[in-house]
């Protein structure tokens, strides 16, 4: 008897429906979606989008959409916002699975208006014009007698020779080239005009010369001959400053708020769109600016003193979040959603909480809540020597941490780490003098503000507590429908009692020299916090957030180490991630922990736990270990023990005085 196994070859077809063809053709500023259905199983691995060779990553200028549709039916979108001439080519969209591959392509063609880019003269009496555009535009000669200008009923002008030639660069543009001979022109005195145009704009701006002899000499002067270099200078220091421009990383608040989820499909509220209540306005005369507590590419935040934020005679310790001055009007509208979208979160303990703002009659100032110890990452490294190890169950695969709380160096890149933070312990009213610098941006040199160190020794428990207090406040992110999208050690800050307070600091962080942000396409990313779906399909949710505190579990309980230590992000890293690498377990996590870790590390992001879930584990974790901890606890070598009696209980202590209630601002 035999038996006869009927194996089922897996397939790849894609197609292109709703009206959509392979060539497309729109005006430059124009958007446009190509939509491409798949029918595959067993379900597509890898798909992604390419243009110029490069994969499309998610911006403010283009965006992919992915949704399952069932029965191994998939679409993928493409969502192209205000095309450019340069990004005129072939898009292609590539899927495979285990057992096939596919790719579909489109040609798209940005119409862009004419310019002219040279009017100059020729030898013998002749005159040239080249302009650009898609299409190819046509050029008209018009002479124009005396001294009107608008060239009404005016004759034209036969060119005696035109050509069409490529430019060699990669946006591959066509030129056309017109001469004239000027000495066909019977007149002896007016303009002579070059017009281009096609079927997308006629250009209104056009180039003349004076025509009142005919002769070589005179038609053009050296006062015209200074202008076109002088103009030449101008366009190319206008090139340069643009490209920089292009090149510097766009400052945007990471938090985003879900407006609708459809599966994989996530809509975020524009928080532009979001209201802004008036009761956030405080006098920006009864701010005194002092340190800054740290600095970026688009401006800095600075610890100052609030006069009267919660009563009339009090004086508060605050954190102000201010723009560079010379700061675009996209970033002063990127820190306005920052302001909207804080005052829709409203108050929690674990989240650095909006205190009031200051938005009219000068820049914008966000004023938040003064965290005194800094930022987590460097904080955990800080305490690194004064670390109490408890001895919980030995992990096998521990070994390459084993000798981590024995190494009194610390190293800290300065390029990741915050500019830490001075608490404000006392207050000094001001002079006069003083006075007249409140309310305004701080731009001379000022000494950098530097870390309260709390005398407390640093144990196990302590780190079980701030990862309740993170899982906490991402819990209350989740609740208003809010993913962060950069969690970690160095976005978690930490003030009085040691609350722990996430935030986003992403104004005061140079991510172009910060080696935590990877470039990846045309962004910098934080690539070894990302999850997998973040990486590979530029999908952000609250599981990958998930992923992320799984992370942000092995910093804090490494005591501030880099994730994937000594392993570089290169192809090699992503293939790790992609066959199911994980991290090992931190030498002084309990084994109870990297479980979470692990089951925060998940591939299929739906059995991942959820952040309340998370909350609930580690908060048994707390009171649990609490007991253990009591019984005994060995200390790290040339470390001396600490009188626990005296400890604060981080998890159960509230905000310092000084912080202000907020919960009759809660929307």
């Amino acid at each position: 008897m035999f038996t006869l196994d009927v194996l089922e070859t897996g397939y790849i077809n894609l197609t292109v429906m709703d009206n959509t063809t392979l060539d497309v053709s729109v005006n430059a500023g124009e958007n446009i979606v190509l939509k491409v259905y798949i029918d595959a199983y067993p379900q597509p691995d890898e798909v992604f989008w390419t243009f110029m060779n490069e994969t499309v990553l998610n911006t403010s200028d283009h965006f992919v959409q992915w949704r399952d549709e069932g029965n191994n039916r998939y679409v993928s979108e493409l969502h192209l916002i205000r095309l450019k001439g340069n990004e005129k080519g072939i898009y292609t969209f590539y899927a495979s699975n285990s057992d096939a591959n596919s790719s579909v392509g489109f040609n798209i063609s940005v119409k862009t208006k004419p310019e002219i880019l040279i009017v100059e003269k020729l030898g013998n009496d002749m005159l040239q014009c080249v302009a650009t555009g898609f299409p190819v535009p046509s050029i008209d000669w018009l002479f124009c007698p005396g001294s009107d200008s608008r060239c009404v009923d005016s004759p034209a002008i036969i060119p005696v020779d035109t050509k069409h030639s490529m430019e060699n660069s990669t946006s591959g543009r066509t030129v056309v080239e017109s001469i004239i001979d000027v000495s066909s022109i019977k007149e002896k005195n007016g303009t002579v005009h070059c017009i281009a145009y096609n079927d997308v704009e006629r250009i209104t701006s056009i180039f003349s010369f004076a025509v009142t002899e005919m002769n070589s000499h005179t038609l053009f002067t050296p006062l015209l001959i200074g202008f076109i270099v002088a103009a030449a200078v101008l366009c190319i220091a206008m090139a340069v400053l643009m490209y920089k421009y292009l090149q510097k990383p766009k400052y945007e608040i990471q938090w985003k708020v879900v407006e609708e989820i459809n599966g994989n499909n996530y809509v975020y509220i524009d928080p532009t769109q979001l209201p802004y209540d008036n009761k956030w306005e405080f006098p920006r005369d009864r701010l005194c600016f002092g340190k800054i507590l740290g600095a970026g590419a688009f401006g800095k935040v600075v610890e100052a003193t609030a006069y009267g934020l919660l009563k009339e005679d009090n004086a508060l310790t605050v954190a102000v979040k201010m723009l560079k001055p010379s700061a675009h009007a996209t970033e002063r509208e990127a820190l306005m959603s920052e302001l909207k979208v804080l005052s829709y979160l409203g108050h929690h303990k674990n989240i650095v909480n909006l205190l009031g703002a200051c938005t009219v009659g000068g820049p914008t100032l966000v004023i938040t809540e003064y965290c005194c110890y800094g930022d987590l990452l460097n904080y955990l490294r800080r305490k690194r020597d004064a670390f109490i190890c408890q001895k919980f169950e030995d992990h096998s695969e521990s070994a390459l941490y084993k000798n981590l709380l024995n190494s009194r160096e610390h190293v800290c890149d300065g390029m990741s780490e915050y500019m830490d933070m001075k608490p404000g312990v006392s207050y000094v009213v001001p002079t006069k003098s003083d006075k007249r610098k409140s309310g305004s941006y701080v731009d001379q040199d000022v000494t950098i503000a530097m870390p309260e160190e709390d005398d407390l020794a640093l144990d196990t428990e302590d780190l079980i507590s701030f990862s309740y207090q993170v899982a906490q406040g991402m819990n209350f992110l989740a609740s208003k429908n809010c993913i962060h999208r950069d969690l970690a050690a160095r976005n978690i800050l930490l003030t009085h009692g040691r609350i722990t307070k996430i935030c986003d600091f992403g104004l005061a962080r140079d991510i172009k020299n910060d080696s935590n942000y990877v470039v990846k396409g045309n962004a910098r990313l934080p690539v070894k916090w990302m999850a997998p779906e973040s990486i590979f399909h530029c999908v952000y949710t609250f599981e990958s957030d998930v992923w992320s505190y799984g992370i942000l579990l092995w910093e804090i309980f490494s005591l501030g180490s880099s994730p994937y230590p000594r392993i570089p992000v290169d192809s090699k890293f992503y293939k790790m991630i992609k066959d199911g690498y994980r991290m090992m377990s931190p030498e002084c996590a309990p084994a109870e922990l990297y479980e979470i870790m692990k089951s925060c590390w998940n591939a299929d992001p739906e059995k991942r736990p959820t952040f309340k879930q998370i909350v609930q584990m580690v908060e048994q974790q707390l009171s649990e270990k609490g007991h253990k901890i009591s019984n005994g606890s060995p200390v790290c070598p040339n470390h001396t023990p600490v009188d626990h009696s005296v400890r604060i209980n981080s998890v159960g202590s509230s905000t310092s005085s000084t912080q202000p209630l907020l919960a009759n601002r809660e929307r």
